[in-house]
């Protein structure tokens, strides 16, 4: 169970900025850690995008200088008035994100940012039944989030943060093998094989994943 910190994370931003910021240095500092899932996609203007679980759109500003059609979604009403100061260029919809108020295969590219970790696991795999449904085909989804170490050396950072800041919902998705559940889900590699494409960075302690809609 997390701690007061988790709290105070949400209501003052600065130190969520600062949490962040530290965490990112596994990786080489933020910038580096909010382009990881872009890494190797080719986003144009025309490129329908959404960004799932947007925040205070710490990505959305990165992608709304890619394509000019990114629409950014989040259950928090703080967050998405924070986004829109932020990446005024994205289309902002209120809604939670295992009830998409999207029509069918209405994006090329949805990304979302250690957001997945937040959900209870019925919830997460609702989630990426919307995602699934709401992709075109040969679209993808991209994400990072939190993996189990594969290097003994970052555990205790991560179990100090988890024990810190996240709830049970961490734990149990550290524990979900993204890769068959996203198969299960239909999705697959960009070669179009079954197998989902991860890489895993910062000893193992985060994953970046491509999981693509059949074309």
């Amino acid at each position: 169970m997390a701690t007061i910190f988790r709290t105070w994370s949400y209501r003052y931003q600065w130190i969520y900025n600062t949490v962040s910021a530290v965490a990112a240095l596994a990786v080489g500092g933020e910038g580096r850690l909010r382009r990881l899932p872009l890494v190797g996609l080719k986003i144009e203007p025309e490129t329908a995008v959404l960004d799932l679980c947007c925040g205070a759109a710490a990505v959305t500003q990165i992608l709304v200088q890619q394509s000019q059609r990114v629409t950014a979604l989040d259950a928090s009403p703080k967050a998405i008035a924070r986004a829109q100061a932020i990446a005024p260029q994205a289309t902002y919809v209120e809604a939670f994100a295992e009830a998409m108020p999207f029509p069918d295969q209405s994006f090329d590219l949805v990304h979302s940012a250690a957001a997945f970790h937040e959900m209870e696991p019925e919830q997460l795999r609702q989630i990426l039944q919307e995602v699934f449904r709401v992709l075109k085909p040969g679209g993808v989804l991209a994400f990072v989030d939190l993996h189990a170490p594969t290097n003994p050396l970052f555990w205790p950072g991560l179990a100090t943060f988890m024990g810190l800041f996240e709830t049970e919902t961490a734990w149990q998705f550290i524990q979900t093998d993204m890769l068959d559940l996203l198969a299960e889900l239909g999705f697959v590699g960009g070669d179009g094989q079954a197998n989902v494409d991860r890489t895993l960075h910062a000893g193992g302690s985060l994953q970046v994943v491509h999981a693509y809609k059949p074309g």
